[in-house]
């Protein structure tokens, strides 16, 4: 056969296209259409494809080519094809043996399940990837090595260590021989991703590529497989720079060969592919066309399906039960038969009481129970309270709290109430104090209150159990009302006296009880039932059941509701009967002694659930000698449930041997508010023969009765409930909206008119007229009947033989796209796949959750202990292809949960609102977990069409017709101001110190200070000068260099750093800034360093003896090779010699200085500095923050790039204010620092990072009023700004201002700057101008690059905060990226920058300067065509405000939103990862951090988990629901990792690209990964 198989598939890959006829070439091409555009599956192309090829391939003798299923090799992974084959020789036996209709039979689901299963072809799911030991920790140091590069990683400042970073150069072998040490060679993993936007079409190459001569120029992003079609990726005309993406280590280009750009040898990877494997053709319906706005998102709105089936019946008519009978001797109330059975038949038994062992403890007769029931009437109303203030009124409500062993208790405490005319309410006992905090336990305190409780009666027992206050009263229960409690055991009754009798009254409609029933939502209700209903209910049974005096009937069930209560407690007593109740306890332990203790008191009624039997069908292999043969009726009281049928005939089919004749089964079915609706008659009576029906699932989702003759897989067997009750009548009505009759083959909501239901909900008047005063009415809307009806929650049809059938409940309906489904098919379905292999049969719980205006199924099951992890997925794969299969619907989260951990109810079902409220609040605490949103969500908005450009001219003209101003802005004209002569003499830094130190050489400058606060090391004017000219004769004397040299330097935060930068001016050099390595961790940081050193192309490093001592280390020389460094001169001890003479640059616009710096995408990036840029740049920060010689700034920043390098090394030189230098390492051990050093040095104007802020917040927050007492004062700061090359991060500079408001801060000094690669300085707020504006705007607009403000607090929206004011000298313009055209200021767009400071250009070691030139020399294509322009990579837009500036004018605020390279480019949209990860953070209180990033078109979440790892796998479920809700997206992997694995530099950015090499490294080691299907 597979020789076949075979043969036929290389038959048909291998058949020449030419031979077959045009018209077969044009089917085929039209299908490879189909499939490419998502419109057909794989399957059904499969399917096509074979039947148009099959006359043309050679038939195999005796093989029907169209019976070939594909079949994969290897062992079965997730469906075992087996399993069905089996199932189906045992079912050809069964059905020879069993004389039943075939049709009929119950486990005709199981085997459905097992055929839908065997349809399904093997199919690997990538199973999700769980920590196996917390003890397996790898240290977050070999996977992640921080970056020393400048600007890069803080070695330690922070919690967290970035990745080292590289950048390319040709032709060094020394390059290659350290780092082949180091690295090993890297992968080409981060060589293409569709995550950014990368520029020059062209991928950026790793350093390691280029080392292993890798070439990636044809690689271009990885395909999506996500919907069909290539996504397509946008490439922009920015060339990329010079640098490069940082390799992690540990990567081996051996074993990653890379297919598409997805590396295939890591876990991960594979695990990847084998997701989009699977995902490849999901099965989805076509999105319509529902766009109303370009970025109106809509949402698909489900279209009714054209072919669905419609009702055709003919109208129901409500159906009459037959005649309640008149009994001569039937007593007036339920109390008048409790007296007299008490009087005249005292000796006769009344309730037997049994222990978990099984033994009876106590029988109590109908005369004790009229006795102790009257003693406890009279201390009720007389012995609780004096006569004056009676603490209880006939009608007053009562709390009856007792255990489910103790029904005696229960019972006296009932009749008690009843004869005190007293109202009981049965409630549950609260027996733990975890209860206390139970959601469930707190409903029914908020029932206890709206019904006026202030008395609770318990037995001793349970009082004792219950926990009390240290005064030894019971504790009040979370949201309970005060209570007293009151113990009615014997000892504490009063007798009454002879003259005292209870008014024995006929039954009224005053209420006799109230029984609670908890909503679909979990709160908790009180039905009223009058005493009149009770009675009326008593004689309805009696009469359905035949109940006769002196009958004995076991009760299985809880006695406080339902039909325990109707039949154990109410109908046995006006009929005299002997109960057996049966604790639950005892089930437990013994599942069969219900059926022994029928045999042992030959008893002729049983009440119980279908679970009871089917634990009594488990545990009957043991017993032999039990007979059924006494039963004349066993009431099912679940009947309605689907997957009672199959524990009632496989109950009968086991019993019957044992004398259970099969007409003893009577299922019923009632609902909380009509009581017992139906039930089947014992023996038959009446000639109501049980009614089976087999109903096509699919017309049941539409609400519609199909008969199903034939045995297709998904249908539902049901059986009737047997007939109405006497003296009622019931109709079926629509369950939405007005209460209209349905068709007869219309599934609606049961309704009930009859003397024998419920009143109302006690208190809820308003629900009570919609569910107890229904009016059917027919198609015309004319009530058909003067009756009002009950609405009874049950979802059912009448049948031919006026039997009532129940399909579901109104509380376990699900709609999903506009189809019904009800929980408890999903549960029978869920048993049905290899039902006692992995999880508990009782302990399943299906319900439905709102996601994207949806209902989503959710399945939690109890897993057993001894499953293992890959049999558990095994069986959720199947569970899912079954519920699929059957049902057509998409399950969109499988959960397992450790055995006994789901809320349960008192007698040990789920608690199921409780479960779902868990599973919202992440409080579950699955062991797996499986989310199939991709299957599920078919309503996400279209995908958006990139529209053709529009040309320049209609461009302008839109924006003039739309009223929009061109958005361009610039800061104050520089040449306006009076220090222009100043700013002609001061082009070069060198110039400017030189005469400083001659007008002013005792004018100190810099201040550093150490973490206690002291001044370790200061600096004047001439003590800057004398020491640079030291360096600069040391770098002329020792190290031999040239004008135009680059010199390294290699310094920890301080004043050296500022020394040599000057020394190297002086001696004509080009200094670079480099981050020291971590003399911890120098196996990753030294290489980085090397790396800087090289690339920069330095011929000298200049730095301390004790950095000098590490690069000499044996741990050094293990990482890079001593000989391998360049000069290298030690400044501690210099000479103090002076050069021949100081460089003066020949023009203004030679080189300065380099500034290299890691951009978030992981990128290298070094750029030129000229002289002239550098003094432009000092004179606009200068003439924005009102810089003088007499003003001091304190500076909290790193010192090795951008704005950072500027304020601590250049600024306080060019403008001769002083420095107060605070390095950002130091305040990790005094984290008060830098705002105890503002306060006292009474620093107006202040700079910091946002990492230095946070450690502020995080670490300061409960200190203030310790700071107050120290006498930090922060009134004198008058702008605090934030340096960042991102989108100001509003929520931390919040609640920094709120946090240190009690310290005196303004709320509107903090603010923040920003600055890029190409422009260190942009905007910076300085100490004049308007506050910073924050405005709100519609964040689907902003997915489709458009600007459109919205209201504060309105859905969708996003703060943002303007990045300070733009710099003097400063013009900004918002372009079109592609196009290159301004936009208007409704337009999000790229951020082009032209000031004097711009960098001059990459410095580059490919020396392609023209591929470059793009990003500092760009034109526009119309419009001002003639300024040259720098290109930021940020995407902003600009807002005229109301506000003015000092010139009068109106302000330009500028907004930044992202970086270009970062933004992800899913379903056609433009998103920001900070906005997907903002929505992730407030999921759920545990999630420390987080990062997304994209893979193959898969949105990768990556969260830090601050928690026990137990809270996981319930982080899965909300992440990918709040991605869906608020982005419309779906997350492809969701991953859990440990607080501080997220690399974020030492700006406090993160580094996801560095994060996302990691993760398909599989270096994370990650607490767990779920793949979403």
């Amino acid at each position: 056969m597979e020789n076949a198989v075979r043969e036929r598939e290389r038959s048909m890959a291998g058949m020449e296209t030419p031979s077959l006829p045009r018209d077969v070439k044009v089917k085929l091409a039209e299908l490879e259409l189909e499939l490419s555009e998502g419109d057909i599956t794989q399957k059904g192309y499969e399917k096509k494809k074979a039947k148009l090829l099959a006359p043309y391939i050679p038939q195999t003798a005796g093989i029907d080519p169209f019976q070939l299923e594909p079949r994969l090799a290897g062992p079965p992974q997730s469906f075992s094809s087996a399993v069905p084959y089996v199932a189906a020789s045992r079912q050809s036996k069964s059905r020879a043996s069993s004389s039943r209709d075939e049709r009929y039979r119950s486990d005709l689901h199981t085997e459905a399940v097992q055929a839908a299963l065997a349809k399904y072809k093997e199919r690997k799911m990538p199973m999700p990837s769980k920590r196996r030991s917390v003890l397996v920790h790898s240290s977050l140091d070999a996977y992640t090595p921080p970056d020393t590069s400048s600007a890069s990683e803080d070695e330690g400042s922070l919690r967290r260590q970035g990745r080292i970073t590289s950048t390319p150069k040709q032709g060094h072998l020394n390059v290659e021989h350290w780092l082949n040490k180091v690295i090993q060679s890297s992968s080409t993993s981060s060589s293409a991703s569709s995550t950014s936007s990368h520029v020059g079409g062209k991928p950026t190459a790793s350093l390691a590529d280029l080392m292993a001569h890798t070439h990636l120029e044809n690689h271009s992003a990885p395909p999506d497989v996500t919907t069909g079609a290539s996504e397509h990726v946008t490439h922009f005309e920015r060339p990329q720079v010079s640098s490069v993406r940082g390799v992690p280590r540990g990567f081996n280009s051996s074993s990653m060969e890379t297919a598409d750009g997805v590396p295939v040898n890591s876990r991960v990877s594979s695990k990847i592919q084998q997701l989009l494997n699977t995902l490849k053709r999901p099965k989805r319906p076509p999105l319509k066309e529902f766009f109303v706005d370009d970025f109106e998102e809509q949402l698909e709105v489900p279209l009714a399906d054209p072919n669905q089936p419609k009702p055709e019946g003919l109208q129901t008519t409500p159906l009459q039960g037959e005649p309640l009978g008149v009994v001569t001797n039937w007593p007036p109330s339920l109390l008048a038969a409790l007296q007299r059975w008490g009087t005249t038949q005292p000796k006769a038994p009344c309730l037997t009481s049994l222990d978990t062992t099984g033994k009876p403890v106590y029988t109590l007769t109908y005369g004790k129970l009229w006795t102790r029931s009257l003693k406890l009437a009279y201390t009720l109303l007389n012995k609780l309270s004096s006569k004056n203030d009676p603490q209880l009124r006939p009608g007053d409500r009562v709390a009856l709290v007792y255990p489910n062993n103790d029904p005696v208790a229960f019972i006296v405490a009932f009749y008690g109430c009843l004869l005190a005319e007293l109202v009981p309410v049965p409630i549950e006992v609260p027996l733990t104090r975890k209860v206390i905090l139970d959601a469930g336990s707190q409903q029914i305190g908020f029932l206890l209150g709206s019904c006026g409780i202030s008395v609770a009666l318990t037995c001793d027992a349970c009082h004792k159990g219950l926990p009390k206050s240290q005064a030894g009263d019971v504790v009040q229960f979370k949201g309970w009302p005060r209570l007293g409690w009151f113990v009615t055991d014997v000892k504490n009754l009063s007798k009454p006296p002879k003259d005292w009798h209870p008014m024995i009254r006929d039954a009224s409609n005053n209420i006799a009880y109230i029984e609670y029933k908890t909503s679909k939502e979990g709160s908790s209700m009180g039905i009223a039932i009058s005493q009149a209903a009770m009675l009326a209910h008593c004689h309805v049974l009696s009469q359905s059941c035949r109940y006769n005096e002196g009958e004995t009937l076991t009760n299985v069930l809880d006695f406080k509701r339902d039909a325990g209560l109707w039949h154990g407690v109410l109908t046995s007593i006006m009929n005299r009967m002997h109960v057996i109740s049966i604790p639950y306890a005892l089930m437990k332990v013994n599942p069969l002694s219900w059926i022994q203790k029928v045999c042992a008191y030959k008893a002729h009624i049983a009440v119980v659930k279908s679970r009871d039997m089917h634990w009594a069908l488990l545990a009957q292999r043991d017993q032999r000698d039990v007979s059924l043969s006494s039963l004349r009726m066993l009431i099912v009281a679940d009947g309605a449930n689907p997957w009672s049928i199959s524990s009632c005939d496989a109950f009968v089919n086991v019993f019957q041997s044992r004398g259970l004749r099969p007409e003893v089964i009577c299922p019923c079915a009632s609902s909380s508010e009509a009581l017992t609706v139906a039930i089947r008659r014992p023996g038959n009576l009446g000639g109501h023969f049980s009614g089976k029906m087999v109903l096509s699932m699919n017309g049941l989702s539409y609400g519609v009765i199909r008969m199903d003759t034939e045995e297709k897989l998904s249908v539902l067997t049901v059986q009737d409930v047997g007939a109405v009750m006497p003296g009622a009548l019931v109709c079926i009505v629509k369950f939405d909206g007005t209460p209209y009759l349905c068709k007869t083959d219309e599934i609606g909501e049961i309704c009930v008119s009859s003397r024998a239901s419920g009143t109302s909900y006690y208190g809820l008047p308003g629900m009570t007229k919609t569910v107890f005063e229904a009016v059917p009415v027919n198609a015309g809307g004319v009530p058909v009947t003067e009756h009002v009806f009950t609405r009874t929650n049950l979802l059912g049809f009448l049948g031919s033989g006026n039997q009532v059938f129940v399909v579901g409940k109104m509380d376990g309906l699900m709609v999903v796209s506009g189809r019904r489904h009800n929980a408890d098919d999903v549960v029978a379905t869920a048993l049905a796949v290899e039902p006692m292999k992995f999880v508990y049969r009782g302990r399943i719980a299906v319900f439905s959750v709102n996601v994207l205006h949806d209902e989503r199924i959710v399945l939690v099951a109890e897993q057993r202990p001894d499953a293992s992890e890959e049999d558990s997925f095994q069986w959720m794969s199947r569970v899912l292809q079954a519920i699929d299969s059957i049902h057509q619907v998409g399950i969109y989260c499988l959960g397992l949960v450790p055995a006994n951990t789901l809320p349960k109810t008192p007698l040990g079902g789920i608690h199921l609102s409780e479960t779902k409220q868990r599973f919202l609040e992440g409080m579950l605490h699955p062991c797996n977990v499986l989310m199939c949103p991709h299957t599920c969500v078919t309503n996400l908005p279209k995908p958006r069409q990139k529209q053709p450009e529009v040309g320049p001219a209609s461009m302008i003209v839109g924006n003039l017709v739309a009223g929009k101003r061109i958005a361009q802005a610039s800061g104050r004209d520089v040449t306006q101001f009076e220090d222009n002569d100043q700013a002609r003499k001061f082009l070069f830094l060198a110039d400017v110190l030189h005469w400083r130190a001659q007008t002013t050489p005792d004018h100190p400058l810099f201040l550093l200070l150490n973490a206690k606060g002291t001044v370790v090391n200061t600096a004047t004017c001439t003590q800057l000068h004398k020491r640079a000219e030291r360096v600069a004769a040391a770098l002329l004397e020792k190290g031999r260099l040239n004008t135009g040299d680059h010199v390294a330097l290699v310094y920890p935060p301080g004043i050296d750093l500022i020394i040599t930068f000057y020394g190297c001016l002086y001696a004509g050099c080009v200094p670079v800034a480099v981050r020291p390595p971590h003399p911890q961790n120098l196996a990753t940081t030294l290489p980085t360093v090397k790396m800087i050193v090289e690339v920069s192309k330095s011929v000298c490093i200049l730095t301390t003896q004790a950095i000098l001592k590490l690069f000499r280390s044996k741990e050094a020389a293990a990482a890079v090779d001593i000989k391998t460094w360049p000069t290298v001169i030690d400044t501690d001890d210099l000479p103090r010699r002076k050069p021949p003479q100081i460089y003066k640059a020949p023009t203004p616009e030679m080189l300065a200085y380099l500034d290299f710096s890691v951009s978030t995408t992981g990128i290298l990036a070094g750029v030129k500095m000229s002289h002239e840029a550098t003094s432009a740049m000092c004179r606009s920060i200068k003439l924005q923050c009102e810089l003088y010689p007499s003003r001091q700034i304190a500076v909290c920043l790193d010192p090795y790039c951008g704005l950072g390098f500027a304020l601590w090394c250049l600024c306080s030189v060019y403008s001769g204010h002083q420095s107060i230098l605070v390095p950002p390492l130091e305040l990790e051990s005094n984290v008060s620092l830098w705002l105890s050093a503002v306060s006292q040095y009474k620093v107006r104007v202040t700079f910091c990072s946002y990492s230095v802020m946070e450690m502020c917040t995080k670490g300061l927050g409960a200190q203030t009023d310790a700071l107050k007492a120290k006498g930090v004062n922060l009134s004198c700061v008058r702008t605090c700004m934030v340096v960042a090359e991102e989108r100001p991060r509003i929520a931390l500079t919040q609640s920094f201002s709120k946090l240190f408001k009690d310290l005196g801060l303004s709320l509107r000094a903090v603010s923040t700057t920003f600055g890029c690669r190409v422009n260190v300085a942009i905007c910076l707020q300085g100490t004049s101008g308007p506050d910073p504006t924050t405005v709100f705007v519609d964040m689907r607009a902003l997915r489709h690059d458009r600007v459109r403000l919205v209201e504060r607090g309105s859905p969708h929206s996003l703060p943002l905060m303007e990045s300070g004011k733009i710099l003097p000298g400063v013009k900004v313009i918002i372009t079109n990226p592609e196009t290159k055209g301004p936009l208007g200021d409704s337009h999000l767009g790229e951020i082009w920058v032209s000031s004097p400071h711009n960098a001059t250009g990459y410095y580059t070691v490919y020396g392609e300067e023209s591929l470059h030139a793009d990003h500092f020399n760009a034109q526009l294509s119309f419009g001002d065509t003639q300024t040259l322009w720098a290109r930021t990579g940020y995407l902003g837009f600009l807002r005229r405000t109301e506000l003015t500036d000092a010139t009068g004018e109106r302000h330009d605020a500028l907004y930044v939103v992202g970086s270009l390279d970062e933004t992800l480019e899913l379903r056609g949209m433009r998103y920001h990862p900070i906005d997907i990860e903002t929505s992730v953070l407030r999921s759920h209180k545990s999630i420390a951090e987080c990062a997304v990033f994209t893979w193959t078109n898969l949105l990768v979440v990556v969260v830090e988990l601050d928690g026990s790892e137990q809270e996981a796998l319930d982080l899965v479920a909300l992440v990918t629901n709040v991605v869906l809700e608020e982005h419309y997206l779906i997350v492809g992997v969701v991953v859990v990792v440990d607080p501080g694995v997220i690399p974020i530099n030492s700006r406090g950015e993160k580094q996801r690209m560095h994060l996302r090499d990691g993760f398909l490294a599989d270096q994370l080691d990650p607490i767990y990964v779920a793949y979403n299907m």
